[in-house]
């Protein structure tokens, strides 16, 4: 399964790409808007968004995308390790 995290704190960039593949995930992540941004996104099976990080910019970008690709958009407040962890407990099996 393939996950695209969007927004959280770059200090954390690789814990996140360290519990995605603890959940057998690849994993891209995104803490700032990047050139080319929908683009680069791809066509993931699952979206994060963590939405208190990340502009509304970007928000707007995955959730077109989203409906062009109809693919899964989690949006979270919070950024934290747990939080991801709990999202992919709900969509990724072990």
């Amino acid at each position: 399964m393939s996950v695209v995290v969007v927004g959280g704190n770059e200090c954390m960039v690789t814990r996140y790409k360290q519990i995605c593949s603890s959940y057998n995930c690849k994993s891209k992540v995104f803490t700032h808007m990047t050139v080319n941004f929908e683009q680069k996104i791809g066509s993931p099976d699952l979206v994060v968004v963590f939405t208190n990080t990340c502009s509304h910019k970007m928000v707007v970008s995955v959730d077109n995308k989203a409906s062009k690709q109809d693919f899964r958009v989690a949006k979270i407040h919070s950024a934290s390790a747990s939080a991801l962890k709990t999202v992919l407990e709900q969509y990724c099996k072990v």
